[in-house]
């Protein structure tokens, strides 16, 4: 007989690598990973904003650091160098990659080639579909939270719509 699956919850976290708010809401999203574990899935879409130069490009490197297996660690140390990203551009994204043990002629290669164009455009297209207008956004169980007006309380919401979500029930 096999065991009962665990039940599980999925927040997406639309985000801007550039973007100061998105780097403020790391402290939310590790606290909700303590909090809830391996019965919360946080998957980070891509939102770069036009107002952030880099940001499009972050969001292909992250990708490629995706591909080589360090994705959540690169986004997390990049947010931690929103001011240098804008300052210093984008030598920055494999300064952060070697930094994270990286291959960082991948990630330069990848910017060239082009190769993640497609996901960070995809999840950028989803975005707006659904009515992503600004950084950090959440989703979970159909309900969008805007953190880019204000992340007030925005942790203490996330962690009822995932208590509903684990329990079955909806948190309105």
């Amino acid at each position: 007989m096999s065991e009962p699956t665990a039940a599980r919850a999925v927040l997406e976290v639309w985000c801007d690598l550039q973007c100061p708010d998105c780097h403020r809401a790391e402290s939310d999203l590790a606290a909700l990973r303590e909090r809830f574990g391996d019965t919360l899935e946080i998957r980070r879409r891509h939102f770069p904003l036009a107002s952030h130069a880099h940001a499009y490009a972050a969001a292909q490197a992250a990708e490629e650091a995706y591909a080589q297996g360090k994705g959540d660690e690169y986004c997390a140390a990049l947010l931690a160098r929103t001011d240098d990203l804008a300052a210093r551009g984008e030598t920055v994204l494999t300064e952060v990659a070697r930094e994270c043990g990286l291959d960082a002629g991948e990630i330069e290669s990848a910017l060239i080639d082009g190769r993640h164009l497609l996901a960070v455009d995809a999840d950028q297209a989803e975005g707006q579909a659904i009515g992503v207008t600004g950084t950090p956004t959440y989703v979970i169980g159909g309900k969008r939270l805007d953190g880019g007006k204000s992340q007030q309380g925005l942790r203490e919401r996330v962690a009822r719509l995932v208590e509903s979500a684990l329990a079955g029930t909806d948190a309105s």
